[in-house]
């Protein structure tokens, strides 16, 4: 009985410094940052290969840092690869659930597949997590007003075929 009130104090001390060191923010590593930096300004020239290069060599540096994930989701959109893009968000939607840089662009990539109610689902939860007047929920609301992009069709018609032939 005696023990009770110690126990319970030491029990109340590991909860609270265990939950601060839970929720503490972690630096990424200076190499890391150096390397994503590396990879944005080769993104904005239009490497686009280049900018993937320094964006996972920045994840082996530091496998840690969710924001290179979503770094990578926005390069394989530009290589038109949504499918490997929502990948990318998603991973960084599993370590950081309110990631709205990852929500934002996971909806605009489900919107270029042409999957648009999932991209209004991904606006309400961006707009019940910031509201209306963050960035990433007008840019995704922005592009859901515009629609999917237009994909050309090619028809039957669209194509001749060759009429020569060949004798084996």
């Amino acid at each position: 009985m005696r023990y009770i009130a110690p126990a319970l104090a030491l029990s109340l001390a590991v909860a609270v410094t265990a939950s601060v060191g839970v929720t503490a923010e972690r630096q990424p590593d200076p190499r890391a940052l150096s390397l994503v930096a590396q990879g944005k300004s080769r993104l904005a020239t239009g490497d686009v290969q280049g900018a993937i290069d320094s964006f996972e060599a920045a994840l082996v540096v530091d496998p840690g840092y969710t924001a290179v994930y979503v770094d990578l989701g926005e390069a394989a959109r530009h290589e038109g690869l949504q499918g490997q893009a929502i990948h990318y968000y998603r991973l960084a939607l599993q370590r950081d659930p309110k990631n709205l840089a990852a929500i934002s662009g996971e909806g605009e990539a489900m919107l270029e597949k042409g999957a648009v109610e999932k991209a209004k689902r991904n606006l309400a939860q961006l707009q019940s997590l910031c509201g209306g007047t963050c960035a990433e929920t007008r840019q995704l609301a922005a592009a859901i007003e515009a629609g999917p992009p237009r994909q050309p069709v090619l028809t039957a018609d669209a194509v001749s075929p060759d009429p020569t032939v060949t004798q084996n």
